[in-house]
């Protein structure tokens, strides 16, 4: 992680407790504490970390959640508590690997027949240190953090279109400052593999789809956020080192998570353009100072339409 510390000479105290700490300062509480009853909200990777503390606080402002995570029973527990924390029963529980496109077109065709949905957090993530492919052979960060948000965006946007207000946030990290869009190895295949560098790629990819898609859809806000470096289950598994050596500067999920609640039922977010990476309520820069990573417009349109043909190829070949 020494890439991240370097490069965040400037700011990355503001990533731990401390940061948010001042930054919460100037927050205004008013602008959370609204009603959403009514609204509806999807949010991927709910069963911990920042996505179970979003869905906890969105449910506690009445809004009808639907928690989207991969492995069932711990799923139901994250449920549970969300319920009996809130006292909210408009909590509801869909079982989808991020991971396996067929399984996210299939998911997003029967959610259209059945829900409406006002905003889509895409925060599932995943950071796997060792190369491993999914079954249908693709490399599994970029499968989970990058095709499978990009599968499940596009399959529900007609029905955010329909919404007044609709939003979409992806959680994304401060890692992808480090990184330049790179279109020729999506996959990882070539050179040595390092999963917080393949992690920061799939997270500046993510950055450029938000910034795509507010251009292409102008009815919709979109946004992507930086949550700080926070206490959550995948910092402990995916960066054991990192957590043993900041685990008491880390902020708690619920800081972590503060932004995404912010953006997501604040009228103030949707006040400032469509497509910005916010961290701590405040828009910020997608590059550092004098860093060469920016890329070529015709780049962040191949990365589309590449991901349009990946998606494509699975929809094809989902049943019915």
């Amino acid at each position: 992680l020494g890439v991240f510390s370097s490069s965040f000479s400037t700011g990355v105290s503001d990533l731990f407790r401390s940061g948010y700490e001042s930054a919460s300062k100037h927050f205004n509480p008013a602008e959370v504490e609204v009603n959403v009853a009514g609204r509806s909200f999807l949010v991927t990777g709910a069963n911990s970390g920042i996505g179970k503390a979003t869905a906890k606080e969105i449910a506690r402002r009445g809004g009808t959640v639907h928690l989207l995570c991969r492995n069932k029973e711990r799923a139901e527990v994250a449920q549970g508590e969300i319920v009996a924390e809130t006292g909210n029963q408009n909590v509801f529980l869909h079982i989808v690997d991020i991971s396996n496109p067929k399984e996210i077109w299939k998911f997003a065709e029967k959610f259209r027949n059945e829900h409406k949905l006002n905003v889509l957090i895409n925060n599932a993530g995943c950071m796997v240190n060792n190369r491993e492919l999914t079954e249908d052979g693709l490399e599994k960060n970029f499968a989970t953090n990058t095709l499978g948000t990009y599968i499940l965006t596009t399959a529900l946007l007609p029905l955010l279109e329909k919404e007044a207000d609709a939003r979409v946030i992806t959680v994304s990290s401060g890692g992808m400052l480090v990184q330049k869009l790179n279109i020729s190895d999506l996959q990882s295949g070539s050179g040595t593999f390092d999963g917080t560098m393949v992690y920061a790629q799939n997270k500046r990819q993510q950055v450029v789809l938000t910034e795509q898609w507010a251009k292409a859809h102008r009815n919709i806000h979109f946004s992507v956020m930086h949550p700080g470096w926070a206490d959550t289950p995948a910092v402990r598994s995916s960066m054991p080192d990192f957590y043993q050596k900041m685990k008491n500067t880390l902020r708690t999920e619920a800081q972590g998570a503060d932004t995404v609640v912010w953006l997501a039922v604040s009228s103030e977010a949707t006040r400032l353009p469509s497509g910005f990476f916010f961290q701590d309520r405040q828009p910020v820069p997608t590059h550092l100072p004098l860093a060469s990573t920016h890329s070529p417009p015709e780049d962040e349109e191949k990365l589309m339409e590449v991901l349009e043909e990946f998606s494509q190829k699975f929809k094809s070949s989902s049943p019915g």
